[in-house]
């Protein structure tokens, strides 16, 4: 049915525009809202309809066809809302041309059909909440595909669901874009996206899907499923061992035991150990498996699902996902506890020496860290035990992986099951030691770790990335083994007055700092004396010309400690300065940098 000139109505409310995509306009008496925006005409036909105002514009995602005419909103003091994992690619479109690689180019997202010039916006929408825009209440689904952070909106149009999909699905079978979906060079990841979201959306069994273009489609559930079933056989072209992506969304969690279960579609395999009272504890959330393998660690291209959480109710009576405890700091064992606090209620609970990092990941310089401070409800003591309903659970120090690492134990369905994190691989039946240096890897940790588990006598090793192992006294054996034997290579390969397993002796902390203009700073240094004699060590800030430059400081240090000497730093601007140390009389050079912002 046409309204107007230029509109097809689409339902009781809802009317679409075509434009360099549709624009969905949803009616609320004189006012509306717009899904997507396209060049703006619509802006110039709303008489057409009897709409006076538009409110809100909520957009699916960040592709110029969607909202290259968005100028125009702002203009008319028009409210825009975008995908959170989008919006700086919206608001902050300058910073992304200015970072984006064009040369050698490896990373080939379609972010480069972002706007040329930053657009500002009001807000982000809340994925798996319903929110009110204007006359109507909006659930936001998550599905990614065709971008990362794409989202599906859900609404009650007088009983008929609507689901305005953006470029998940163009028809019946059909794909806007499947050079979209590619999201690295050889990879797939986009496409398992596509294949996740069109199943996700299924579940969600809309009466209407509403795409940015086509037609709109009347009988959803047949078309979503030919187009996951065209897109999975696209995947199993390209895969020597198939993959079944709609049964891994639909069955998520594998028993480990009846009551502790591994997330099979997360990229850091998360653990959910089952209470008799209906609650959850969930080891480690992160990305699922097909965002989390996009090539680049740039916040817009890495995503948390939350699927898994409608599976544990549905398949096994949970009713509260109560509480989240990381093992460590990495962005992929943490990147969700803040949209599970958001959506669930759930409590973070960390190990006391990850607790201070996941809060406040600008103070240390480490690879891997979250973008977002990540507030803790509980900090666990090392080496104690706590309890948790039926449960007993104790924390290990674990370093290794990283220092910054801990071990779980808990008694479940009479197994003693250990979750370790990262420590270590299950390749081939063997455990490989997952040492990485920057993570402040030393020498001994693996020895130290073996000798936990050989007191400890788990009978079951889960970890984040490999399937659970049987622990054997053979395997046992070979862990101590591996971890004597890496000690001595490493004491055999470096020189005794060299700098140690980490290549230097110095960091900073905070390591990004920020001031306000005409005031002062705090900057320590921490110091390591790598030697086996005392030494003194002279530390010597170097700053950007024309800023003033504390004098030198000294601390006198044991053989193997670790201390630290703070200057007070008055920056006139923005910079990066850097720690000069002597150590015994020897010049070592500048060891350390840290990143000053003033404003």
């Amino acid at each position: 049915m046409v309204v107007g000139q230029r509109f097809l109505a689409v339902g009781p409310r809802v009317s679409c525009f075509r434009d360099t995509c549709n624009v969905y306009v949803l009616r609320s008496g004189a006012e509306a809202v717009l899904v997507d925006f396209g060049d703006g005409d619509v802006l110039d036909h709303l008489a057409e309809l009897g709409v006076e105002r538009v409110t809100d514009v909520l957009l699916t995602h960040h592709h110029r066809d969607q909202l290259g005419g968005l100028r125009r909103a702002v203009d008319a003091g028009i409210r825009i809302w975008a995908p959170p994992l989008e919006a700086s690619l919206i608001a902050d479109a300058d910073a992304f041309w200015r970072r984006r690689r064009t040369m050698n180019d490896y990373d080939l997202r379609e972010d480069r059909f972002t706007l040329i010039e930053s657009i500002p916006i009001s807000g982000t929408v809340a994925e798996y909440r319903t929110e009110r825009y204007g006359g109507f209440d909006v659930f936001t689904l998550p599905t990614p595909g065709h971008t990362v952070g794409s989202v599906t909106y859900l609404v009650d149009d007088e009983g008929t669901s609507l689901a305005f999909s953006g470029d998940l699905v163009y028809g019946d079978g059909k794909v806007w874009s499947l050079a979209a979906t590619q999201w690295s060079y050889g990879g797939t990841e986009g496409q398992v996206s596509t294949v996740v979201s069109l199943e996700l959306l299924a579940q969600r069994a809309p009466d209407v899907v509403l795409p940015s273009h086509g037609e709109p489609i009347a009988d959803p559930a047949v078309a979503l499923e030919r187009t996951a079933d065209r897109v999975q056989e696209l995947l199993d072209l390209r895969r020597l061992t198939p993959w079944d992506v709609r049964d891994m969304v639909r069955h998520p969690w594998d028993p480990v035991t009846p009551h502790f279960l591994r997330n099979r579609a997360a990229f850091a395999a998360s653990y959910a150990l089952l209470s008799e009272t209906g609650s959850v504890l969930l080891f480690d959330v992160g990305y699922d498996v097909a965002t989390g393998l996009t090539p680049t660690t740039e916040r817009g291209a890495r995503r948390t699902l939350l699927f898994g959480i409608d599976a544990l109710r549905r398949d096994y009576g949970a009713d509260r996902i109560e509480v989240a405890v990381p093992t460590h700091y990495h962005d992929d064992h943490v990147s969700g506890l803040n949209l599970l606090r958001e959506v669930e209620g759930t409590e973070v609970w960390a190990p006391e020496h990850v607790a201070p990092i996941i809060e406040a990941p600008e103070r240390y310089d480490l690879p891997c860290l979250w973008y977002d401070s990540v507030p803790v409800a509980r900090r666990l003591p090392l080496g104690e035990s706590f309890t948790w309903h039926e449960y007993e659970l104790r924390v290990h120090d674990q370093p290794g992986h990283t220092m910054y690492a801990a071990a779980i134990e808990v008694v479940v369905d009479g197994k003693r099951v250990l979750v370790v994190g990262d420590q270590q691989s299950n390749e081939g039946g063997r455990a490989l030691l997952n040492y990485q240096y920057r993570n402040r890897f030393r020498e001994r940790d693996y020895v130290r770790s073996a000798e936990l588990y050989a007191l400890i006598r788990p009978d079951i090793i889960v970890s984040g990335h490999w399937l659970p192992q049987t622990v054997t006294p053979e395997l046992l054996d070979r862990l101590l083994a591996d971890g004597r034997r890496l000690e001595a290579l490493h004491c055999e390969l470096l020189p005794e007055d060299g700098l140690g397993v980490e290549g230097f002796v110095a960091r900073f902390e905070p390591y990004r700092v920020g001031a306000d203009a005409g005031g002062s700073v705090e900057l320590s240094v921490r110091i390591r004396n790598p030697l086996d004699r005392p030494e003194q060590a002279v530390v010597r800030l170097v700053v950007p010309a024309g800023w003033p430059a504390p004098g030198p400081q000294s601390v006198d240090l044991d053989a193997g400690a670790e201390d630290a000497v703070t200057f007070v730093l008055a920056p006139p601007a923005s910079g990066r300065v850097a720690a000069d140390v002597t150590l015994g009389g020897t010049k070592l050079g500048q060891q350390a940098e840290a990143h000053v912002v003033v404003g």
